[in-house]
């Protein structure tokens, strides 16, 4: 537990003197991450299978903000289905169109979720997505992870019907638009995601905001309990078959993240709890002081030892020259 709290207070000593760079190099991982997700779930744009294109494009988003890097993302997501279908681009082009218009005017700061959230369904770990949300983030979280599970079966669909989406030809358009709508509207697994997930955030956010002991804690807990019942719920509902093993693997495995989030930016000392009131002309505040748990630097003093032949003869020529 020591070593891992000196970890910590290096960590938080080497971000802040280089915070720039490391934001920067953390952008750049994302972005690597969408595109090789983007290039291996669809692939259809030839020029993105070079890895130099993709590592510059993931440079280029290094330096630009979280809603650019989106932007870019919904580009390049639009080319490679258009490589498919043009009128399903059309489609998702209003969609993405209703999304930047309807999110980014209103709250544009949590955009890097819509680019975690299919990166965590293509790790199978979609429920740390939620707890991170809710632990990091607010309410308004959910719209920009519903929006990023609504992207990831965009993929899937377009990755599953490649064949039927090109060469379907003696169908209308208008009735290809309806059957498209039908299709994408009724993924039952989609709307039990986006269901698990909003539950997932709003737990975990209101459980972590309360002031009792070990607030993040139990919001961790509860928020996996919540969105396993909601798993389980939509599949008594609709027979939605999700396989048990992925579920049970995925949520230990975003219940340790979620530990090592809560570790590293909220651990405190519940042991050292301190209580306090003072007021105003107009109010009397009640002031609850729960101190972070901390490390300090170890004090390090080097001791010399002199030689015992050396001191010896400093003793005699003292002793000598006394006499």
């Amino acid at each position: 537990m020591l070593v891992l709290l000196e970890v910590k207070e290096w960590l938080k000593s080497f971000y802040g003197k280089y915070a720039l760079l490391m934001d920067a190099l953390f952008k750049f991982c994302v972005s690597l991450a969408a595109l090789i997700l983007l290039n291996n779930n669809l692939g259809y744009m030839v020029w993105m299978k070079n890895p130099l294109i993709l590592i510059l494009l993931a440079l280029v988003c290094g330096f630009v903000p979280y809603g650019a890097i989106s932007l870019l993302m919904g580009a390049l997501l639009l080319g490679q289905i258009y490589a498919v279908s043009f009128e399903l681009s059309i489609l998702i082009a209003v969609f993405l169109t209703l999304v930047a218009l309807l999110y980014y005017g209103l709250q544009p700061r949590d955009s890097y979720w819509l680019i975690l959230t299919p990166i965590a369904f293509a790790l199978k770990i979609p429920f740390v997505i939620p707890l991170l949300a809710g632990l990091s983030g607010s309410i308004n979280s959910v719209i920009p992870v519903s929006f990023g599970v609504t992207v990831h079966y965009i993929m899937l669909y377009v990755k599953q019907n490649a064949g039927v989406l090109t060469n379907d030809t003696s169908v209308e358009i208008t009735e290809k638009y309806v059957q498209m709508i039908k299709v994408l509207m009724s993924n039952q697994t989609m709307m039990i995601m986006i269901a698990v997930c909003t539950a997932g955030i709003l737990i975990v956010y209101l459980l972590r905001i309360l002031s009792v002991d070990y607030a993040w804690v139990l919001a961790i807990i509860m928020g996996s309990v919540a969105q396993i019942a909601v798993v389980f719920v939509g599949d008594y509902l609709f027979d939605v078959h999700i396989s048990m093993i992925e579920l049970i693997i995925g949520l230990l495995v975003s219940m340790v993240i979620a530990g090592l989030y809560h570790f590293f930016v909220f651990a405190v000392d519940y042991s050292r709890t301190e209580y306090t009131q003072f007021e105003d002309d107009d109010y009397v505040y009640y002031v609850k002081a729960v101190p972070k748990v901390v490390v300090s630097k170890p004090d390090v003093r080097v001791q010399r030892i002199n030689d015992p032949k050396k001191v010896r003869r400093s003793g005699r020529r003292e002793s000598e020259a006394g006499l």
